[in-house]
């Protein structure tokens, strides 16, 4: 039996989403924090009309309220580069801060926050095949009002707030942020970083340990520049921490990142490249150039990078399976793609990225797997029905399921009929 032409045609199609939709980071696309109470500093529709309010009378204040800490590995030591401290509220994470040399950051929890990210996972790219579950927009924190209000003057603007470190192959520590108040001791304490499974990849350069001082603090003097918009200023301090020491590969990806950040993308694969000559393990390099492959239709880079990034770690990058799923399925090794897609589902236990089925779908029907292939196609409509695609996935479908029919009608056929006569 033969693969009938429409479908054949539906599978080409669904690859024209490939470089349409936003990769998002681990776990799925952010959507804003809420704000509380009204976040207009014009507006006068919170005023306390008790005439016993005391302090509290009139208009809301925006008060700060500052959190401080350190984050340490479970020895006790500080990463040896800065860590992306991340303050989840119902949820949602959003980046608060980098850690230091020390392992110590600081922060105004109710200010707007916009830095620059040298450990996204992913950075500003494309999902291949119609979508993903990465969210790398790195917005920061948007403006969560913090308001005195309620009995004793109580900040609510951190309820149903955390405080965790975010890396890659590490469990975090959470703090609870809820009683915190703009008075309140800062000081949050240490943040630890578990390492989770054995991994011979590192989210951590063991290179950085090894820098001298002095390209140290150009590293940290470039990521503050950047963090505070000074692009050049931030270039000119990576490009002294990479030349003081060549083999600074936490300097070269953040080096990487200001450029992609700035379109250039050919300085920015120079700069992912020159991570890993330094440091042949480090993963973040891999994903970033990874993801650059998926938004360039490079499949066989594609494939190449995400097979070496999975070899080095295979527990924590799902979205890692994923791409390399896309990346097996365009160069039509369908079997490798089937195998990664299912990985990526069974390392996505919440589901936040239910387009793994569909690209499973579509493996599993070019191996002739029709039923199976429904069924993951089915799962994927029934979690996104209003996918910008589901209506070509839809006729997809229904084709599969008319090659199913097809086939295992084919298959009763054989069934039934005689077997031939044995000669005698």
């Amino acid at each position: 039996m033969r693969l009938r032409g429409l479908f054949t045609y539906l599978l080409s199609a669904a690859l024209a989403f490939a470089q349409q939709t936003p990769v998002g980071g681990r776990g799925g696309a952010s959507t804003p924090p809420t704000s509380i109470g009204n976040t207009n500093p014009n507006s006068t529709s919170n005023t306390n009309t008790n005439n016993n309010c005391g302090f509290n009378c009139g208009p809301d204040i925006a008060r700060p309220i500052y959190i401080s800490g350190k984050v340490a590995l479970t020895d006790g030591t500080p990463p040896p580069e800065p860590v992306r401290i991340e303050k989840v509220c119902n949820g949602t994470p959003r980046l608060a801060a980098y850690t230091d040399s020390r392992g110590q950051f600081s922060f105004d929890a109710g200010r707007s926050n916009s830095m620059f990210d040298p450990n996204a996972s992913a950075g500003d790219a494309a999902v291949g095949v119609a979508g993903g579950a990465i969210d790398n927009n790195l917005p920061g924190m948007r403006g969560v009002s913090s308001r005195s209000g309620g009995a004793g003057g109580m900040d609510t603007s951190l309820m149903g707030c955390e405080l965790r470190a975010d890396l890659p192959g590490y469990r975090s520590d959470m703090i609870s942020l809820t009683s915190m108040r703009s008075l309140d001791n800062p000081d949050v304490g240490t943040i630890i970083l578990h390492r989770i499974g054995n991994s011979d990849g590192l989210t951590i350069s063991a290179t950085s340990g090894l820098a001298p001082k002095d390209a140290r603090k150009a590293f940290e003097k470039g990521l503050e520049a950047e963090s505070k918009k000074k692009p050049d200023e931030a270039r000119a301090d990576l490009e002294k921490a990479v030349g003081i020491y060549p083999k600074y590969a936490a300097a070269w990806f953040a080096l990487g990142k200001m450029h992609q950040q700035r379109d250039d993308v050919g300085q920015a694969r120079q700069a992912f490249e020159q991570s890993l000559v330094a440091d042949a393990k480090y993963l973040p390099p891999l994903l970033s150039l990874s993801v650059m492959s998926l938004k360039d239709s490079d499949w066989p880079n594609l494939e190449k990078f995400t097979t070496r990034l999975l070899r080095l770690d295979p527990l924590n990058y799902p979205d890692a399976y994923y791409m390399n799923g896309v990346a097996n399925f365009q160069l039509k090794q369908f079997e490798a793609s089937e195998k990664s897609m299912r990985e990526a589902i069974r390392l996505d236990p919440a589901k936040k990225n239910m387009r793994s089925y569909y690209v499973l779908g579509l493996a599993q029907a070019s191996r002739g797997n029709f039923a199976e292939s429904a069924e993951s196609i089915r799962s994927f409509l029934n979690a996104s029905p209003n996918a910008p695609d589901a209506e070509m996935v839809r006729k997809q479908l229904a084709v599969v399921e008319e090659n199913a029919k097809f086939k295992a009608e084919e298959t009763k056929s054989d069934e039934t009929k005689p077997a031939p006569a044995k000669s005698q």
